[in-house]
């Protein structure tokens, strides 16, 4: 299928590694030239790796998204070599695990700050834009927990929310003016930080990797965890013209694992 993005120009975040990487990718084999942020030094390394493969042209803006600054340079430096931002995907780094009493409010501004906010910042940065063409594509990478809550992940189960509610209100006003606003939702797919979080599991419960992710895939019932590449080509998919009626959706990425009805 050709998803209609060659030439596109794709703004994606915390491209790096793990999910945002793979989104990156996905979009570069299917013809989008890319700016790709995210504070780690790998990020030359993914963009090297990315042109090798595709030979999309590719920007790099090294700095932190959860900073204003940064984001006012990473789109006016796309704007300035690529002269328009056609698609949007926001993507961080998800917040720490915790319970409720471990954690303090300072770790909620923290979290706050990382989760809600850039998106905020980022949407803020790059809406007018897209206004002022008259068309767009936004998506956010969140998590399956704004289905079903997590246990020990109350940051990310209560600010993902947040972000999905900031999303299906821009799906209603940005809609009439061109821009589809959607999110894409991953239950446990294989990057550095499941492995981290399932460490923590482990760790917590004192038993091992290979049993935790043995009890993560048993209430998936495709048995598994989703794969990086297969996150990237839906993510490309939802942003890119071959979705161009699906607006203000939820998209989740799962393998059935979510069994609420809605």
């Amino acid at each position: 299928m050709d998803l209609g993005i060659t030439g596109k120009v794709a703004i994606v975040t915390a491209a790096s590694k793990g999910l945002g990487k793979a989104t990156a990718l996905a979009l570069a084999r299917e013809g989008a030239n890319l700016a790709i942020s995210a504070r780690s030094e790998a990020l030359e390394v993914t963009a090297k790796e990315i042109r090798e493969e595709t030979e999309a042209e590719i920007l790099t803006v090294r700095g932190d998204i959860t900073r204003q600054a940064h984001i006012d340079e990473l789109v006016q430096a796309t704007l300035e070599k690529f002269g328009q931002i056609d698609i949007l995907f926001v993507n961080a780094g998800g917040p720490p695990p915790g319970t409720f009493l471990s954690l303090a409010p300072a770790d909620w501004e923290a979290a706050c700050n990382l989760t809600l906010m850039s998106a905020v910042r980022l949407c803020y940065a790059v809406v007018p834009h897209m206004l002022e063409r008259g068309q767009g594509s936004i998506v956010t990478t969140q998590s399956v927990s704004v289905k079903q809550p997590i246990d020990n992940l109350i940051l990310s189960n209560s600010l993902r929310m947040a972000v999905i509610g900031l999303f299906k209100s821009l799906a209603n006003e940005l809609g009439p003016k061109g821009i589809r606003v959607n999110s894409i939702n991953p239950a446990w797919t294989w990057t550095e930080r499941v492995e981290k979080l399932i460490a923590d599991r482990a760790e917590r419960s004192g038993t091992s990797i290979d049993a935790e992710s043995a009890k993560v895939t048993d209430n998936v019932p495709l048995g598994r965890m989703g794969t990086v590449d297969e996150f990237g080509k839906a993510a490309a998919w939802l942003a890119s013209p071959a979705a161009s009626f699906i607006h203000g959706h939820a998209l989740m990425f799962d393998g059935g694992m979510t069994k609420s009805a809605l």
